[in-house]
């Protein structure tokens, strides 16, 4: 079996990892689909990315051949991150999978099914119905997020150690990771992580803040944060958020999949309930805001250490630490199990099964 994966950006390789190792170990041949930059930074952070994971990779200057390139690559399969928006145009001639790069409240991980790949692979039982409601001709299958299942059960890669880093492994480990917009980034004091000095901080930014013009001021505070000794700012090549998950004992984000990611592996989260609007998004254009956002965000809230502000974050952490199981009760286990599907680190396997079955 011949199976592509479309990397339209980097980030979208963390979930795609384990089901490119599962099919690998079955002898299929899979190839990962990436698109040329103009900044030779983002292509030199994809080609190391490809040599440490030992990938087949494919190099397309533009998403306009990639329609192109489907059609005549001989796949049995292509699978998505994202909407594709030509998609129609593949279904008849190559089967197409959806695999939405994250799990998070933002309202893009439902409107993405509009263009109905082949069949679309989702994470727990509130999902499957959601979309079933709003696609009913579509086909959805409910395999869990194979994204954690490196964290979940025996990983194909080494994970990292503290030392990695420069971190002092007997410390706890404070992980932020913040999504690009709406974030909480901008909104936190520029001298926030001094009063962490008795812990290891990792910032580990989203892919945009850290390559996207519009965000210089992002990069602007990471390059400040990252001159703490206690601090860790991860580089545009480590993509994945799955080996800092790994070291830290309490995560700190905001709108981002990553609290519902985080939270499934038995550990706290701090939920910065504040971000930096643009003035599009504020006064009579907040409407636009909430679009953005699903009403799934709601299940942040029995989920997480929440900090309204900015000047809660730090006392927020400190209960994290003091108290890491108070949210994870039976009841939030059943919720995150409904918003991230089965834990059971066997999300690539019913994956491949379905590919191989299919």
């Amino acid at each position: 079996m011949k199976v592509f994966f479309d990397v339209l950006h980097l980030y979208y390789l963390p979930q795609y990892l384990p089901v490119i190792d599962e099919l690998n170990q079955h002898g299929a041949q899979t190839v990962v689909v990436l698109y040329k930059h103009e900044d030779a930074v983002l292509n030199a952070a994809a080609e190391y990315a490809i040599k440490a994971h030992n990938l087949n990779a494919h190099w397309l200057q533009s998403e306009s051949q990639a329609v192109a390139f489907y059609r005549q690559c001989g796949a049995d399969w292509v699978i998505f991150g994202k909407a594709f928006a030509a998609i129609a145009e593949l279904n008849s001639i190559v089967k197409t999978a959806l695999m939405q790069h994250g799990i998070g409240p933002k309202a893009c991980y439902y409107d993405a099914s509009n263009n109905a790949t082949s069949v679309r692979f989702v994470e727990g039982q509130h999902r499957l119905t959601r979309l079933h409601t709003l696609y009913p001709d579509s086909t959805f299958i409910d395999t869990g997020y194979a994204k954690l299942d490196p964290l979940l059960s025996q990983p194909q890669y080494p994970l990292p150690s503290h030392e990695d880093f420069g971190l002092d492994a007997s410390k706890p480990t404070v992980l932020y990771a913040p999504t690009f917009y709406p974030s909480s980034l901008e909104r936190l004091p520029k001298n926030w992580l001094a009063n962490l000095t008795h812990c290891n901080v990792i910032i580990k930014p989203h892919y945009f803040s850290q390559t996207k013009d519009k965000y210089q001021k992002h990069q602007r505070l990471l390059q400040r944060w990252q001159q703490y000794e206690h601090v860790y700012v991860s580089q545009l090549e480590e993509f994945n958020l799955v080996p800092f998950m790994a070291l830290a004992d309490v995560l700190v984000s905001d709108a981002s999949s990553a609290i519902f990611e985080f939270f499934a592996l038995g550990k706290p989260v701090v939920w910065c309930n504040f971000y930096k609007l643009r003035w599009s998004y504020r006064g009579p254009f907040a409407y636009r805001f909430k679009a953005r956002l699903d009403d799934d965000i709601s299940y942040f809230e029995p989920l997480c250490f929440k900090a309204d502000s900015p000047s809660d974050v730090i006392s927020a952490i400190e209960e994290a630490l003091h108290q890491p199981q108070k949210f994870h009760n039976q009841q939030n286990q059943t919720t995150i199990e409904r918003l991230a599907g089965r834990l059971d680190g066997n999300s690539a396997k019913r994956i491949v099964s379905y590919l191989y079955d299919n």
